[in-house]
């Protein structure tokens, strides 16, 4: 009788009621976690537990023990491993055609499926937001990377709780979660030690992350969090982020296998490569020596060759048109051919490199003896190959977000260190062109499919029988989370954390494992990225081109831009414009761009660039605000640039007040900003306090003082005088120590825009790279004394 009686309790137990408001609209749900079969009820998430029975027997020996309440993932769901490549475009892979060996993405694409016609948004932040949550990336407000997010809705930056990620989804059923690697989600006045923490990994589904936050980092000297504490990097003059971040993701698989072997897991693996800064290690550089003397225009037609060949696009496909200002091959002079087919060595070394710890990766898949039972899929690159190097490519990308222009004899200074720590490189826009053939346009263009469509593969032992099959529907990343949640006999969750979810965009892929020639289900698709703008429906693909990677400025007004027309099932390249014969569907179509862009929150339409980066400008959240001064003290370090008081294009004053212990001689860094390719820092070497400016680690300015700082405490101040009358001018520093003059000085020039993706702001030390050489980074550059406040005020 008690033993039924406990029954009864346990299944009243799983009857709950939940009221939940989300988007102004207020709903009533009757939710039941366990249907009337006894099986959990997974569309609201978390899965409520039980109530907790009551019981009366007085010895705990005499008691029936009740039932223990588990969430369990389905019985036989998969473990899933989710890789993301940066910046890799159509011809990435050597199984797509590319000049680069690509092994390990060939292995998965031999032994499961591979797509040809899958497409990302464009770039990062939208690609990476949509993967992960199976909707449209302006549905995430992500209309563009975190960086340059706005006001408007669709555009925000902030990923809205409708929205939540399938790596969410997937914990609340029972999976273990990890990510390794690139984030670039978490709006950036979030990353910060005052958080909010909502949009962090650990809160967006990871019970673990290890990774960065910014849409790239120094691979020799990355910025790295686990979970939300920064990683002191080892002193290891061999150390590359790619071999780290697969070393800890070998070492979670190993370690959650060994402690619950029968739990699955679902892994994010986003390396930064081959995003720049093109950083690898000398051996893999030389592997490709010579490999692209022949340059890009014959490499392109090589590529659409063997693309041929091997059946990756149909017979008959014709190269589109190079864009204009991408220059004949043969036409360079014969130090630009020296110089580029260097850069293109060293991508194709980088490239080599995180393909092999890919390898290495699902080696250590295959040693736990579950591969039949894991699904990898594999997205070589979250948009096409970056175009961001412009015409000759650049030895630091920050000169790319300033504004400055390299020229190839300064950039040939540095040849033999290309790749290595001494430098930040990109390379030139033509060897992007190339790797996104058959097609005209690269990354950021969100109109072509040259800046869209990446090679994908799945392999599923257990559930995909054919080997290398290729699949040809037209597929999107926002179609990766349904088909995980699908393979894993999952439904789409209504409600998950008591709030309403909006229904994901995408459509499941498990349609096509098993049968190449099912019928498309993803019909339409639009694509927007900062004014570049298209729509596929059906086969027709309409489109217009308004701005260029490499152009600083729009082509024309929105409303003036001009639109092409492409039947996509008889023209692969999109070469054949048929606008001009067919304007009744370009209407149609574009009337349908209009629909879909209204639905998905794409409205209006923001073509502004670099005036993105300033929060002001365009109503991002700014944690400074209108602030003109910012208290610090030693221990505040890791602070990026969104969060930190903008000193940039203005007159600036920084105090320290710092103690020096008897019989010590004064020496490190009291307040520093950015790295090795472009920051500042004041500081004290061998007892002499300093300011140096350091202009994209192209130029350095020094103001030094004439006297030893001696034992004891001192208010040191640097007080810069900007000249004003625009954007990166100089100005006229000078130091004090306890109010005496000690040194001054001209900085010539000051870098507008930006110092680093992910280079900080520290006091007490420079992290990462350093601004000083002679002071060093990392513990080498610990301030030795105290600083007991340090004030930075602008004007």
């Amino acid at each position: 009788m008690k033993k039924n009686l406990i029954k009864v309790f346990v299944l009243l137990g799983f009857m709950v009621f939940m009221s939940c408001k989300t988007d102004n609209q207020e709903t009533s749900t009757d939710i039941s976690t366990v249907a009337e079969s006894g099986e959990i009820d997974r569309t609201v998430l978390p899965i409520k537990a039980p109530t907790r029975p009551t019981l009366t027997e007085l010895d705990v020996r005499n008691a029936t023990l009740p039932e223990r309440f588990e969430v369990k993932a389905p019985e036989g769901a998969p473990n899933v491993i989710l890789v993301l490549v940066d910046d890799l475009g159509f011809a990435g892979t050597s199984a797509f055609g590319g000049p680069v060996a690509t092994p390990t993405f060939d292995r998965l694409a031999s032994e499961g499926i591979y797509f040809n016609n899958f497409h990302t948004t464009a770039v990062c932040s939208p690609t990476r937001a949509a993967i992960k949550s199976g909707r449209n990336h302006h549905v995430n407000n992500m209309a563009f990377i975190t960086e340059m997010a706005t006001g408007f809705p669709g555009a925000t930056g902030e990923i809205p709780q409708n929205v939540t990620p399938v790596a969410e989804m997937l914990r609340l059923n029972g999976y273990s979660t990890s990510a390794f690697g690139k984030w670039h989600e978490t709006a950036t006045w979030e990353t910060s030690v005052s958080g909010p923490f909502d949009r962090w990994p650990h809160r967006q589904g990871f019970d673990k992350f290890y990774g960065f936050f910014g849409g790239e980092t120094n691979q020799w000297a990355p910025f790295v969090y686990d979970g939300t504490h920064p990683v002191e990097l080892p002193e290891d003059p061999d150390y590359h982020f790619m071999n780290d971040m697969t070393n800890q993701a070998v070492a979670w698989i190993k370690y959650q296998k060994a402690l619950t072997p029968d739990k699955p897991y679902f892994m994010y693996f986003a390396p930064g490569a081959t995003h720049a800064p093109h950083h690898v290690p000398e051996s893999y550089i030389k592997k490709w020596k010579g490999k692209f003397d022949e340059g890009w225009d014959v490499m392109r037609e090589q590529i659409l060759a063997r693309q041929i060949e091997i059946g990756i696009v149909p017979k008959g496909t014709k190269l589109a048109p190079k864009p204009e200002a991408i220059p004949a091959w043969e036409s360079l002079t014969a130090d630009q051919k020296k110089l580029f087919t260097k850069q293109a060595e060293v991508f194709a070394g980088f490239l080599d490199m995180t393909d092999h710890e890919i390898g290495r990766l699902l080696d250590a898949v295959d040693a736990t003896g579950q591969a039949d039972n894991t699904m990898i899929i594999f997205v070589y690159g979250d948009n096409g190959t970056s175009a961001e190097g412009g015409a000759n490519g650049m030895f630091s990308e920050m000169t790319y977000f300033n504004g400055v222009q390299e020229t190839v004899e300064d950039m040939l200074k540095k040849y033999d260190k290309w790749g290595g720590p001494e430098t930040y490189p990109h390379m030139a826009a033509g060897w992007a062109v190339m790797l996104d053939a058959p097609y005209q346009w690269t990354k950021q263009v969100g109109s072509d499919f040259g800046g869209t469509k990446v090679g994908m593969s799945i392999r599923w032992p257990k559930g995909i029988k054919a080997n290398g099959g290729l699949r040809t529907q037209f597929s999107h990343v926002i179609d990766v989370a349904p088909t995980i949640l699908e393979a894993a006999g999952l439904p789409e969750p209504k409600i998950v954390n008591g709030v309403e979810q909006r229904p994901m965009d995408g459509i499941s892929l498990t349609y096509a494992f098993n049968d190449a020639k099912a019928k498309e289900r993803h019909t339409t698709q639009y694509f927007e990225i900062a004014g570049n703008r298209a729509i596929y429906h059906e086969g027709w693909y309409a489109r217009t081109i308004h701005r260029a990677p490499w152009e600083r400025t729009v082509r024309r007004p929105l409303a003036e831009d001009i639109w092409e027309l492409y039947d996509v099932a008889n023209d692969f390249s999109l070469t054949n414009d048929l606008a001009a014969q067919n304007p009744d569907k370009l209407k149609e179509m574009q009337a349908l761009f209009m629909k879909e862009a209204e639905k998905n929150h794409a409205l209006p339409i923001d073509d502004r660039l670099f005036e993105r980066m300033i929060a002001a400008n365009v109503g991002r959240p700014d944690v400074m605000g209108d602030r003109k001064s910012l208290s610090l003290a030693e221990g505040m370090v890791g602070m990026s640039e969104n969060v930190f008081i903008n000193i940039k294009n203005r007159s600036k004053t920084l105090t320290a007040d710092v103690e020096i212990p008897s019989g010590k001689v004064a020496n490190g860094i009291l307040i520093a900003q950015g790295g090795r390719f472009g920051g500042w820092a004041l500081y004290v070497k061998d007892g002499i306090v300093a300011y140096d400016y350091n202009f994209l680690g192209m130029q350095r300015f020094t103001v030094k003082a004439t006297q030893k700082l001696t034992p004891g405490t001192h208010t040191i101040k640097f007080d810069f005088v900007y000249d004003g009358g625009g954007i990166g001018k100089g100005g006229l520093a000078t130091l004090y120590i306890d109010d005496k003059k000690v040194g001054e000085g001209r900085i010539e020039r000051t870098q507008s825009a930006i110092f680093s993706a992910d280079e900080t702001a520290d006091v007490g030390i420079d992290l990462a790279t350093p601004v000083v050489e002679t002071i060093g980074a990392e513990a080498k550059s610990k301030f030795n004394g105290r600083i007991s406040k340090l004030i930075v005020e602008v004007k």
